[in-house]
C-alpha cells in the first residue's frame, strides 16, 4: 500500500497519478479536503483503483496519530511512506512572523517525525518498507529569503538520512529509505521564482520531477538530487572559499532569483493589510 502526504495537489497529485498507474492501493492525505477529493476522484475516473482520502493537519500531532489509526483500521498497514507536504514563506528573516517560523518547521520537518513514528513499526514488523522524504535544495544548501523553508527542509534531510542509518546498521532492516532535493520544481509553491541560467539550473516540470521520484523509488535509490548540475554545484561548495562560493551563487543568478517571488509575497501582505483595515 502507497501513502501519501501532501495530495491534493501539484507534485503530490502527479505522483498518486502515477502510482495508480502501477496498480498501487493508494491513501492520500491533506488538509484541502476539497483538492486531496478531487485528486481521489480524478484516479478513479481513469481507472479502477483502490483510493482512500483523509483530510489530516500534518502540524498537529495528535492529528497525525489518529487518522494514521484510522487508516489501520480501514485500509491496513502501510509499505511506501512519502511525506510531500510544504510551505514556503518567502520573506526575509527579520520580516519572517515567529509564527509562520514555527508553521515551516511543523509541516516541513516535523511532520515527518509523527508519520514515521505512525507507520515504520509495521515496516519493521515485516522487514519491509519504504520511506521517501522530500526534501529540497534548499535542504542542502542555504538560500537567501527561505531562512525559514532552509532550516526546516535541513531538519528533514537530517532525520531521513540519520533514520536510513539507524535502520541499516542498528537494526539491520531492510525498510528502504529515498531522500529527494529537487531545484525548485513549477508549482505554485514558487511561483514567480525565476532562473538566470535554464540549462544549468532549470525550474524543474512537474511531470520530470514526479517521474524522476517514482524512478527513484523503483530503484531504491537513497539520494535523488536533480537535476544533475546541482552534484557538481554541491562539491564545489565543500572545497571553495566562502567568498568563492558567494561569487558563484551570483554567477548563477541566486541571488535575484527570488526577487520577483519575494516582491509578490510582500503584494499579498499589504493586500491582507488592506482588507483587514476595510472590515
Amino acid at each position: 500500500m502507497w501513502f501519501k502526504l501532501g495530495a491534493a495537489s501539484g507534485l503530490g497529485r502527479l505522483l498518486a497519478i502515477k502510482f495508480a498507474s502501477l496498480g498501487a492501493i493508494l491513501v492520500l492525505w491533506d488538509i484541502n479536503e476539497e483538492g486531496n477529493m478531487e485528486t481521489c476522484r480524478m484516479i478513479k475516473e481513469k481507472r479502477d483503483a483502490k483510493v482512500f482520502a483523509y483530510t489530516c493537519d500534518c502540524s498537529n500531532r495528535q492529528d497525525v496519530y489518529r487518522v494514521a489509526d484510522q487508516v489501520k483500521k480501514e485500509v491496513g498497514n502501510v509499505t511506501i511512506l512519502i511525506n510531500n507536504a510544504g510551505v514556503v514563506t518567502g520573506r526575509e528573516f527579520l520580516q519572517t512572523p515567529d509564527h509562520m517560523v514555527e508553521r515551516s518547521f511543523l509541516i516541513n520537518a516535523m511532520s515527518h517525525f509523527w508519520t514515521c513514528k505512525a507507520f515504520l513499526p509495521a515496516m519493521l514488523e515485516a522487514n519491509h518498507g519504504h520511506l521517501v522524504c522530500i526534501s529540497s535544495l534548499a535542504g542542502m544548501t542555504g538560500i537567501n529569503g527561505l531562512s525559514d523553508y532552509c532550516a526546516s527542509k535541513f531538519a528533514a534531510y537530517g532525520f531521513a538520512e540519520s533514520l536510513h542509518f539507524e535502520l541499516r546498521l542498528l537494526r539491520k532492516s531492510k525498510v528502504k529509505t529515498t531522500i529527494v532535493c529537487p531545484y525548485f520544481i513549477k508549482t505554485g509553491m514558487f511561483e514567480g521564482c525565476s532562473t538566470k541560467y535554464p540549462l544549468l539550473l532549470p525550474m524543474l516540470k512537474q511531470e520530470y520531477a514526479a517521474q524522476s521520484i517514482l524512478n527513484a523509488i523503483l530503484e531504491e535509490q537513497l539520494y535523488l538530487i536533480i537535476p544533475r548540475f546541482l552534484h557538481i554545484a554541491l562539491f564545489l561548495k565543500q572545497i571553495i572559499s566562502p567568498n568563492m562560493m558567494i561569487t558563484m551563487a551570483e554567477y548563477l543568478g541566486m541571488d535575484v532569483s527570488l526577487a520577483s517571488f519575494i516582491e509578490r509575497q510582500k503584494s499579498e501582505d499589504v493586500q491582507t493589510k488592506t482588507e483587514r483595515k476595510q472590515q
